[in-house]
């Protein structure tokens, strides 16, 4: 073990849209072969300079391995670190049964299941996502991709006081919206006119936020006419291609456009702070389980909305 890092094992990891995209090789960041697997839950099994932990404790993890150097870790932004090292992106993840990490990565699980913990950091991506729109009580919200990264975005909304409407093209994933979070306004995207629909929803005001969970160009391309005069856009999505839109239109809303990247340490206290007081369920988003050994015959269907996959959890160690 290097000095300074923490060795877990492996016990839950939840497949992301991060993972799908790699597996599809649509994922910008990406160099193969590579192990994948960064939503991860454990036990510690050794530790070196981790204060307050001990062998045996559950634990997650931050997968966001930054310099300490740059010009970002310098302002306290680790999750945009120039060198950043993302566990099962940049490096080697967690589809293992032991993994080494930076012991500063490491999160106490605080009394939380294991797929509890699991969850927290796809979770942390919505709480920052949203903490980064600076939504305001009662504000217009509108978020684009209702998958696990979504569902976070439109619980942490819901948290910041504001008027969630979700769009998507998936019925099914539109429905589990309304059923699970009490979403009055939701939009399919290929049957309905968004914009249309968005005029009528807001009263002609259309959405003081828009924030894209979609990953998809055409989607993030198509959701600036939804935005409000004085609105924002953030981007939690991510694809390899070039953002287009009409300068006239942006300008004239003085609009801010802006990415989400990652979460911080601050997103994930808040993130287990809100699932300890019951404030979001992560595990209602759980749809599928299966054993570590069967994860390569199953990988290639949860790409498929067919699938009715909201979030998979691979369980390992049980």
């Amino acid at each position: 073990m290097q000095q300074g890092h923490a060795i877990i094992r492996i016990h839950r990891i939840g497949i992301c849209g991060t993972d799908l995209h790699a597996y599809e090789g649509t994922q910008p960041y990406f160099t193969y072969p590579r192990i994948l697997g960064h939503e991860l839950a454990g036990e510690l099994v050794e530790a070196d300079g981790a204060a307050g932990f001990k062998t045996g404790d559950l634990v997650t993890l931050m997968p966001y391995f930054y310099c300490g150097a740059c010009i970002a870790c310098r302002s306290g932004k680790h999750n945009c670190c120039v060198n950043i090292q993302v566990c099962g992106v940049h490096t080697d993840g967690g589809m293992r049964e032991y993994l080494q990490v930076p012991s500063y990565a490491l999160l106490q699980g605080e009394g939380l299941s294991l797929e509890e913990l699991a969850l927290v950091e796809p979770l942390a991506i919505g709480a920052h996502g949203v903490r980064r729109a600076a939504i305001q009580a009662g504000e217009w919200v509108l978020v684009a991709g209702s998958g696990p990264i979504g569902l976070g975005v439109i619980a942490f909304a819901q948290i910041a006081g504001a008027q969630v409407i979700v769009l998507d093209v998936n019925d099914a994933r539109l429905a589990f919206c309304r059923e699970q979070f009490g979403i009055r306004h939701t939009i399919n995207a290929r049957t309905q006119d968004v914009l249309a629909t968005i005029m009528e929803i807001t009263a002609g005001d259309r959405c003081g936020v828009v924030i894209d969970a979609t990953g998809n160009l055409q989607a993030i391309n198509s959701a600036f006419p939804y935005l409000a005069h004085g609105g924002r856009y953030v981007l939690v999505g991510l694809q390899k291609g070039d953002i287009q839109f009409s300068h006239p239109e942006f300008h004239k809303r003085e609009a801010t456009l802006m990415s989400s990247r990652n979460a911080t340490r601050s997103d994930f206290a808040f993130v287990m702070d809100c699932i300890k007081e019951q404030r979001i369920k992560p595990l209602h988003f759980i749809t599928h389980r299966v054993p570590f050994d069967k994860a390569g015959s199953e990988f290639h269907h949860w790409l498929h909305p067919a699938g009715g996959v909201i979030k998979a959890m691979i369980e390992m160690n049980v």
